[in-house]
Order: structure tokens, then C-alpha cells, then sequence
């Protein structure tokens, strides 16, 4: 994204959890569905300015009630990339004020979640301090300030593959290793139940894995593809994964085309491959699996001011269509379903406050498209 409790019982049980995680990097824990709560399906998220950047800073209460997730960007290392360490202030705001509107958002039904990272956040987990850094800071702040859960959105070299790491069930690169033991031990030191874990890549990490693999390749960069472990790892445990589908250059979709940003083909063309699944550079062999449809969530600049890649309402409704209502396009028809994923998840934009800038047609527009379709029998935990 572009910017411009009890001390020795929380260690103990962050102990025990790590314990567990590693455990499940092993292979020794089996996967089991997600437990959620019967609620609406049909979700728009917005990530909110800890920062002024020139589109105008608001109080988190005075943020558009169509939304229904708010993403508090960014939490960031306050010792440096490689130690780990995660910190937040709230910016123009006492920490009583704060969060006296984190729980105001909540009474009003709204979810409120730390995002960690974004353009200027960079974080890696090289070794095993790195990673209990993490997880005891990450944890305090959710506590500190009642967070509903945790938004990852891990950008420039945060993540990455070394050389022949390139069995994507399997990571061995310590920066992805320790990253997906952390992500489970602070899931389950709050319970699946009661928090929500989301992503938000650029597609240069997912879709991009399709064709190239950071650590397949020889000559590629080993960033491409590096969030496919992590969310293959965490598929369980993951409310939904909303990549960035802005900023990007064309990336090939399921069809073998390029698809380039801006327009209803590129966002069907990016959500299908997650939908569907897709061969990791292309290896039959080394198959990512699709999402579920309540997992999947698009990403989108709030005008032309928050990223490259701006799309109108009409195009992001005509996505919608075909995503949701299996309206095909004439430039890319969907592979995993024919007649549409109606259980998809919804819409995320950078950000809050560029929908503010831009009177609010963002979350205008597209909560009354998702709240006029047909109810879902997808729920989800909001």
C-alpha cells in the first residue's frame, strides 16, 4: 500500500503455540475447516490513514458506515527490518481517544484491524528471535488496543525464496518459515473464533507465481510468487486474501494472456486464478489449490489519487457480474466456474480516506450493487 494481558502467561502461551505451528510446518497437524458465525457475506474493506499523505486525515468514527472492515495502516518495525519487532502509535490521537473509536466502530458492527507493513514497513523474519519479536509485539498491540485481528501486507523485500526452495507446501527459506509459525501462534493465542487473519500481496507475490517462482528459477526474481507458501500454509486459518490489483504490470492469467490493470479483465482474470488454482510456474506437479469463494477479495485504488490501476465503478461492477453472477466477458471467460461464484467475498480499497477525497463513491456505489444481490449462503465472521 502506498503512503504517502498477563505478561508470563501470554509468553507461556505463545511458547506453546510456536511449538504447534512448528508442528504443522512438519506436516504433523492436519487441516480442518474454519469455524465462523452466521453473519453477511457480501464485504467492503477499507484501510485507514494512520498518516496524513495529503488526502485528508479523519477520526476512525467519522469513517463511511458503508464499510464494514477498517484496516488501521500500518504498523511498522521500530528496531529495524530483521529484528522483528512491530510498533504503533495512532497519529493525531491520544491512546484513550483511539481507542474510544476503535470500540465506537465496533458497537456499530464494524471490525477494526491492525495492518502491518505496506510500502514503507518492511518486515523479515530471519531466525527464531526475529519471529517471537513479532509475535509478543504483534500481540501486545492487539491487545493494547483491542484490534479485532491482523491484516499482512508485506510489500518490497519482505518476502522472499532462496534458490531451490521450490516445493511451495514445503518452504524452507527462514523468512517464510518463521513468518507462517508466527501468523498460526497469534491465531491461535486469540482463537480462530475470535479473530480474523487477512492478506493483502501485490499480485507480483501470488498471480505472478504462476509463471514464474522465485525459488524454481534461475533468473527470475525471488520475490515472485514468495506468498504463495505462506497463504497455502495458512489457508485454515485465513478470513480472506485481498490482493492489490493496482500498482502491477501485466501479469498472464489462467488463459496464457496478459492482462493489464485498470478494467474488469484484469480483476476477473487475477480472482479466477484464485478461484480456480493454477500450477506453480507452471509445474503440473506443484499445484496451488483454489480458495474458497468467501476467501477472495478485490483489490482496488478508491480513485486515480491512491494507485495506479484506478477502475471505474461501471468496470468493478461488470467484474462483479461475472465473478458473482457469471456473466462472462468477451475477453476472459472463468475457469473454475462457468456460471459465476456467488459466495465471493466482496471488495477492499486503498483506502478510507482517498473514498472521503473522492465523495464517497467508492463505498457508495459498490455497497449498494453487494447489498441488492441475491443473500449468500456463504457466512463469514463479521
Amino acid at each position: 500500500m502506498l503512503r504517502t494481558g498477563n505478561t508470563s502467561h501470554r509468553k507461556w502461551m505463545i511458547v506453546l503455540h510456536a511449538a504447534l505451528a512448528l508442528l504443522l510446518l512438519q506436516g504433523l497437524v492436519l487441516w480442518a475447516p474454519q469455524a465462523q458465525a452466521a453473519v453477511s457475506s457480501k464485504t467492503i474493506v477499507g484501510y485507514w490513514h494512520n498518516f496524513d499523505n495529503g488526502s485528508g486525515f479523519i477520526k476512525l468514527r467519522d469513517v463511511s458506515p458503508k464499510f464494514d472492515v477498517i484496516n488501521v495502516s500500518f504498523a511498522e518495525p521500530t528496531s529495524g527490518v530483521t529484528n522483528g519487532t512491530i510498533g504503533f502509535t495512532p497519529y493525531n490521537y491520544s491512546d484513550a481517544d483511539f481507542k474510544a473509536d476503535v470500540a465506537y466502530l465496533q458497537s456499530q458492527g464494524k471490525k477494526v484491524i491492525i495492518s502491518i507493513g505496506g510500502q514503507n514497513g518492511q518486515v523479515q523474519l530471519p531466525n527464531a528471535g526475529a519471529r517471537d519479536n513479532f509475535v509478543n509485539s504483534v500481540i501486545g498491540i492487539i491487545e493494547k488496543y483491542g484490534f479485532n485481528g491482523l491484516d499482512v501486507d508485506f510489500e518490497g523485500h519482505s518476502l522472499y525464496l532462496n534458490a531451490g526452495d521450490s516445493d511451495f507446501k514445503n518452504p524452507t527459506t527462514p523468512v517464510i518459515a518463521n513468518l507462517i509459525a508466527a501468523l498460526r501462534t497469534i491465531n491461535n493465542y486469540f482463537g480462530t473464533d475470535n479473530f480474523y487473519l487477512t492478506m493483502a500481496p501485490e499480485t507480483f507475490f501470488v498471480q505472478l507465481g504462476y509463471t514464474f517462482y522465485g525459488g524454481s528459477c534461475i533468473s527470475c526474481d525471488s520475490r515472485a510468487g514468495a506468498y504463495l507458501p505462506v497463504i497455502y500454509a495458512t489457508r485454515d486459518i485465513l478470513d480472506w486474501l485481498q490482493v492489490q490489483n493496482y500498482n502491477s504490470g501485466p501479469i498472464t492469467g489462467l488463459d496464457d494472456q496478459y492482462h493489464t490493470m485498470g478494467n474488469a479483465d484484469f480483476h476477473v482474470a487475477m480472482a479466477d486464478m484464485l478461484l480456480t488454482g493454477f500450477p506453480v510456474a507452471k509445474n503440473p506437479n506443484n499445484f496451488f489449490p483454489a480458495l474458497r469463494q468467501d476467501q477472495v477479495v478485490l483489490g482496488l485504488p478508491a480513485n486515480a489519487n491512491a494507485g495506479g490501476g484506478f477502475t471505474t465503478v461501471a468496470e468493478v461492477q461488470k467484474a462483479l457480474d461475472a465473478l458473482i453472477k457469471g456473466v462472462q466477458l468477451p475477453s476472459y471467460k472463468t475457469r473454475g466456474s462457468s456460471t459465476g461464484y456467488p459466495n465471493f467475498r466482496g471488495l477492499m480499497t486503498w483506502s478510507v480516506n482517498w473514498d472521503k477525497f473522492n465523495n464517497f463513491e467508492f463505498s457508495n456505489s459498490h455497497r449498494s450493487y453487494l447489498d441488492a444481490l441475491t443473500p449468500s449462503l456463504s457466512k463469514g465472521k463479521i
